[in-house]
């Protein structure tokens, strides 16, 4: 995924309103978007770097938008929009082993009454949905966790993957950690417990989970390689 534009450097100040963060840069504070619902846990530290974009549209409101904070002397990607972008492009080069003999990619596919999933694929013998997770999570050395907060869309997303599979779907969850710290990956069970419970008993019942992580470059952001599960 390339980004429209160079990034900007900037020193992180504060976020408010959920979608709005003040971005320091050079001696002047600006207001940018901030494309995440989560917590975004143990990122938002006064003074850490950050990169945004600039926007070409001139009717857009917010000019600028937030897309990677340093933690750690680690880059983070926290675009949650630009996850499925990384996998898509992942997908259409065959970057991802467990999905390489699908052919057919098809995203923001409905399922049901009130289910979208990120990704349909298909072959000439099989069809998966693939629902993509953005993971930014890291509180121990070289681990990567998901959820950072507590993820009611995200349950229910593993019980309609779960009904898919019994309508003959195979079902995946890629977890894309927009990181490049971290040799293994782990769901923070002690952040929401029922989700850690239920990904448990979905992957007893045919879910296969996969997890990578992300390379950054000064044009963008593309999936790396694949990182240990422990759940």
């Amino acid at each position: 995924m390339n980004f429209e534009n160079k990034l900007i450097p900037g020193l992180f100040i504060k976020r408010y309103k959920r979608f709005f963060v003040d971005i320091k840069i050079n001696n002047q504070v600006i207001t940018a978007h901030c494309p995440n619902t989560g917590s975004m846990y143990g990122l938002l530290k006064k003074g850490n770097k950050v990169w945004v974009s600039k926007s070409s549209n001139p009717n857009r409101k917010l000019k600028y938008t937030l897309e990677i904070i340093e933690d750690l002397k680690s880059k983070v990607g926290i675009n949650t929009h630009s996850s499925n972008k990384i996998v898509h492009h992942a997908l259409k080069n065959n970057l991802i082993k467990d999905l390489k003999n699908y052919t057919k990619i098809k995203p923001e596919t409905k399922f049901g009454t009130n289910t979208r999933f990120d990704f349909l694929i298909s072959n000439k013998i099989n069809k998966a949905f693939v629902e993509v997770k953005n993971v930014t999570l890291s509180r121990k050395k070289k681990l990567a966790e998901f959820p950072d907060a507590i993820t009611s869309r995200g349950l229910k997303h593993i019980k309609e993957l779960i009904n898919a599979s019994k309508k003959n779907y195979k079902i995946f969850i890629l977890y894309l950690v927009q990181r490049d710290d971290c040799s293994s990956f782990s769901i923070a069970r002690d952040i929401d417990l029922e989700y850690a419970k239920a990904l448990t008993k979905a992957v007893k019942n045919n879910l296969k989970v996969i997890c990578y992580d992300c390379k950054f470059s000064a044009k963008g952001i593309k999936l790396n390689k694949k990182i240990k599960i422990k759940i």
